[in-house]
């Protein structure tokens, strides 16, 4: 917003204010120029313009609003390396391949569905099936109101813990968050190696 010049009336009037009021420090001296509200032109210098190299500007990221230091989990599941087809995973995350076997795990503690898990990948390899749906469910919101934070969807964290862990890590090609039309958030693609 830029500021309207004073007419040569109005400055005459605010000179004649000025000059009634009381000071409030008057142990200060003030000069002629502290009454004048229009603003002298400043001296504008030359422009040189010189051939500079360009430096590409680097665009700043954008701000994160996360307070966590750890990443989720889809973070750390999707920022891994593509070890099978490239076509087929692209056509798996958009929900095109159809899982040939699936194990909800809903409801199930971690003692009870590490073992189901660990039974379900490893006879789907041996069976010859390459994609697979684990649904672990995307958790409930609870707080105990403890000092500690509690993560929801304790299932959800373990599993590709799991996956990447003996006996399963060795079955296992790739692992990766489930289509929408599958689970989304709340499943995961588990790409098998074949059974040689």
């Amino acid at each position: 917003m830029t500021r309207r010049r004073l007419r040569p009336e109005e400055e005459e009037l605010w000179r004649q204010v000025a000059s009634k009021a009381e000071r409030l420090h008057p142990e200060k001296k003030l000069k002629p120029e502290d009454f004048v509200t229009t603003p002298t032109p400043k001296p504008r210098r030359k422009a040189v313009f010189e051939s500079a190299p360009t430096v590409p500007v680097p665009k700043p990221s954008k701000p994160t609003t996360s307070l966590s230091l750890s990443p989720t989990i889809a973070d750390h599941v999707n920022g891994q390396p593509v070890q099978m087809h490239r076509k087929s995973f692209d056509q798996m995350k958009r929900g095109k391949l159809r899982p040939e076997a699936k194990i909800d795990l809903h409801g199930m503690t971690l003692d009870r569905a590490h073992p189901a898990l660990t039974r379900f990948i490893l006879s789907a390899q041996a069976d010859g099936k390459r994609l697979v749906l684990v649904v672990t469910g995307k958790g409930k919101a609870r707080d105990d109101g403890g000092p500690i934070p509690v993560r929801f969807g304790v299932l959800r964290h373990q599993v590709p813990q799991w996956l990447s862990m003996p006996p399963l890590s060795s079955a296992i090609l790739q692992v990766s968050q489930a289509h929408l039309r599958h689970g989304g958030g709340g499943a995961y693609y588990v790409y098998l190696r074949k059974l040689r």
